[in-house]
């Protein structure tokens, strides 16, 4: 994949997609968001030059049913406009829904879509794949619109209990295994369902229910020897990064000096380790897509910078070894930590995963971001 669109590129699944196409295949993608959609000349532009347009603009959510069914074929009619003046083939990637083969509004609008599609595609003599995802959840999913598991994570976090009407099992999939997915699928033509785990809804909410009493009262890290459950616990992270209140270890204290817990862990790899940072130095400027990491200053003085992947704003955190904290670097957030004392800073550091130099899940970036053109 060399020059890559995405469509619906500032969404959800977008974002996401965006994010692993920089981490795993050093992609910078062009992402479209709704204006670029409604100026064709625009759109058009970008196509000429790209291999690739991954397309996962959509309506979720309208006033009307009837808007949501024509929302979605009415994006993909705009981007077959595009395609046609492009005057090359360029290959498409669709997210299409499950709930193409059911006979909803939402699942008419994508089946829709995806006949609009593939018809563009072999007129232009372009791949065409036609990828079906079940429910999709992770990092910074938007309540009341993404899905129920972004309402409750962001609810739980917040210290509210949601209810549960109709409980039964949802198949999810976490929005990076469906972007791999996504990626995976360039340059094919295909048509195939992408499987998820089938998980209860009351059984979610319970899942970030002893996420927040485990973690976000108490800041320990709960089972996520599972995978699924890691990738909940990450998305609960994201929900509550920024909002939750600064947890700090009991310190046991006698004339032999200060003792306290860096981390206790409730089921799970794990890995600690520490290092010395000499003054004006800095230590990080990377990002995981799915580790859980820690740092406890526990000697000197340090700022810690983060910024969430593909945006601007930095968070910058003061820490002190005369006050440990915990603060936890949240997935798909490029993280430094630097010195800004006169002497050596101390820090204790975890992780979840044992590091793997084949997969160490550890991507460069710096913190300050690069122009865009």
């Amino acid at each position: 994949m060399k020059q890559v669109a995405i469509t619906g590129g500032f969404g959800f699944l977008g974002w996401h997609t965006a994010c692993r196409l920089r981490a795993l295949h050093q992609v910078e993608p062009v992402r479209l968001g709704r204006a670029d959609l409604a100026d064709p000349a625009r759109l058009a532009a970008v196509l000429a030059g790209a291999d690739t347009v991954i397309h996962t603009a959509g309506v979720n959510r309208a006033d009307t049913d009837a808007e949501v069914e024509a929302g979605n074929a009415h994006a993909a009619e705009t981007l077959a406009a595009a395609l046609r003046a492009a005057g090359r083939p360029v290959d498409v990637v669709y997210a299409n829904s499950v709930q193409a083969e059911l006979d909803n509004p939402y699942g008419r609008g994508k089946a829709a879509a995806a006949q609009i599609l593939a018809a563009v595609c072999a007129e232009t003599g372009a791949h065409f794949a036609d990828l079906l995802l079940p429910n999709l959840f992770g990092e910074h999913g938007r309540p009341g619109y993404n899905s129920f598991v972004a309402t409750f994570a962001h609810e739980v976090a917040a210290g509210r209990t949601p209810s549960v009407t109709g409980d039964r099992e949802i198949e999810l999939l976490h929005a990076q295994e469906a972007a791999a997915a996504l990626i995976g699928a360039a340059g094919q033509d295909l048509r195939t369902t992408i499987r998820g785990e089938a998980i209860g809804i009351r059984t979610v909410l319970e899942t970030f229910e002893e996420f927040h009493e485990v973690y976000g009262k108490r800041g320990e890290i709960p089972d996520v020897s599972q995978r699924m459950r890691l990738n909940l616990f990450n998305t609960y992270r994201a929900a509550a990064f920024g909002n939750a209140p600064e947890l700090a270890p009991q310190v046991h204290a006698d004339n032999r000096g200060d003792l306290f817990e860096t981390v206790r862990s409730h089921g799970g790899t794990g890995m600690s380790y520490a290092s010395t940072t000499r003054p004006g130095q800095k230590r990080g400027e990377h990002y995981h897509l799915r580790k859980i990491e820690r740092f406890v200053v526990v000697k000197g003085e340090a700022e810690i910078q983060l910024r969430r992947l593909l945006h601007d704003e930095v968070v910058t955190l003061r820490v002190s070894g005369r006050r440990p904290v915990f603060v936890d670097m949240p997935t798909l957030w490029v993280h430094n930590i630097r010195n800004v004392g006169d002497d050596d800073l101390l820090t204790v550091f975890w992780a979840d995963q044992l590091l793997d130099p084949a997969d160490p899940d550890q991507f460069p970036e710096t913190i300050i971001q690069e122009a865009h053109a």
